[in-house]
């Protein structure tokens, strides 16, 4: 329930959606019972940014800075990626959401962004979807126009697991009359964006020396903050930056893991929550986490903001999982999605507690965030339909994928 109050309950699942918790009607009568005893029911956890096909690059170029990362080994790299690389990528990334219990992802890469789309229905979770643009490249206004087409082909695919956002990928790749154009086609289709904010310190100093203004003011004069967006990292925000988020109603996308790998820095968590910004969480790229486990990204953002902040109460852990559940869901325009409650849709994992780590069961939030790890999730569910169950992805052929991801990123890299 909202407030983690109930103790022993049957989740009744009509169709797509949660028809009770708790009270069954009596008249109730299931296709089939799956047995939670002994099992923590919990919302799917929605990653709110991620590069999913990045999993052929996993392992590949750590322990880098950010920007000599993505010149020196990243970019040059995915310049090589063909169709092939981008499929089995994305089934590699989904593979490995549905085992750490996400039911729904925000993806931007790309190109060859329909193929994620479809192995995406084909694992049965929601994706939302954008093929992300950089305007320093000669072909950014044509992926522009192919983010578009996406939308106008697939936008509701799948049942409704999938949905379409523009991707503009940052300030310091995107010139003005670029996000000018990026406007122009969200305004026409009614698009939102997603974007990457205020990384690191340089991206900020760099956009200061061009523009005179900081990113957050920098994008919002070119109008594209006049839709809805999820702005990802937003670690280095000031008063101005805030005050903007708060009047576009932006939604924070933070990356604990990823910002604390590549040294980016701490996000303002605590403030931005406080000051009503909704703050959700994704995993960023597996090349710079390197998992796509959002359970351990609730806990570091449960930890990291403590020590951070030299205050225990920072972010406790029924706000982390908020932040991984609801939040992720508002964030990504994901209507009834989020929370266990009838009417919502039927996103549920089961995690098993038969385990020591979940011995003795003082408080099974607490018990999630700070003691258990993604190995207990045991059934997944979305949007009504079994995924995975106890252990087993049922939708994905997790022997054939390992096999083709392992030769086709050696392949990838020895090009």
């Amino acid at each position: 329930m909202p407030d983690y109050t109930t103790k022993e309950a049957d989740i009744a699942i009509e169709n797509t959606e949660i028809l009770a918790v708790g009270a069954v009607p009596a008249d109730f009568a299931p296709d089939r019972t799956i047995d939670g005893k002994d099992h923590f029911a919990v919302p799917g956890l929605v990653n709110g940014h991620t590069h999913a096909s990045m999993t052929m690059l996993r392992s590949y170029g750590d322990d880098m800075e950010l920007m000599d990362w993505l010149n020196n080994r990243i970019w040059p790299t995915e310049a090589k990626m063909v169709e092939k690389d981008i499929r089995v990528g994305g089934e590699l990334a989904l593979l490995e959401m549905i085992k750490t219990g996400t039911t729904a992802f925000s993806d931007m890469y790309g190109p060859h962004m329909e193929s994620v789309i479809e192995a995406t229905i084909q694992a049965g979770i929601r994706g939302v979807i954008a093929r992300g643009a950089i305007g320093l490249f000669p072909a950014g206004r044509q992926i522009l126009e192919d983010n578009v087409h996406l939308y106008e082909n697939y936008h509701g695919a799948g049942d409704g697991l999938i949905t379409i956002m523009m991707g503009v990928h940052a300030p310091y790749t995107c010139p003005p009359e670029f996000c000018a154009y990026a406007r122009e086609l969200a305004g026409k289709y009614n698009i939102p964006i997603h974007i990457h904010m205020s990384e690191t310190q340089a991206e900020i100093k760099q956009i200061q020396e061009q523009y005179g203004k900081r990113p957050f003011k920098y994008i919002e004069d070119t109008g594209l903050f006049d839709f809805l967006a999820i702005a990802a990292h937003c670690v280095w925000l000031d008063d101005e930056d805030i005050a903007i988020m708060k009047k576009h109603n932006i939604s924070a996308i933070h990356n604990p893991g990823s910002n604390m790998k590549l040294a980016s820095g701490v996000s303002p968590v605590p403030r931005l929550i406080k000051e009503g910004v909704n703050v959700a969480l994704g995993t960023d790229g597996a090349s710079s986490n390197n998992n796509l486990d959002m359970l351990e990204e609730v806990r570091l953002a449960a930890m990291l903001h403590k020590v951070n902040e030299l205050d225990p109460l920072a972010v406790p852990a029924k706000e982390a999982l908020k932040l991984g559940t609801e939040n992720g869901a508002k964030a990504l325009l994901l209507d009834k999605v989020g929370k266990l409650e009838p009417g919502y849709k039927a996103d549920i994992v089961l995690y098993d507690m038969n385990r020591t780590e979940w011995c003795p069961r003082h408080d099974l939030v607490s018990l999630l965030v700070y003691s258990a790890n993604s190995t207990s999730v045991d059934t997944v569910l979305c949007n009504g339909k079994i995924v995975m169950e106890k252990g087993e992805v049922l939708t994905l052929d997790e022997e054939r994928i390992l096999h083709e991801a392992q030769a086709v990123a050696m392949d990838l890299v020895n090009r």
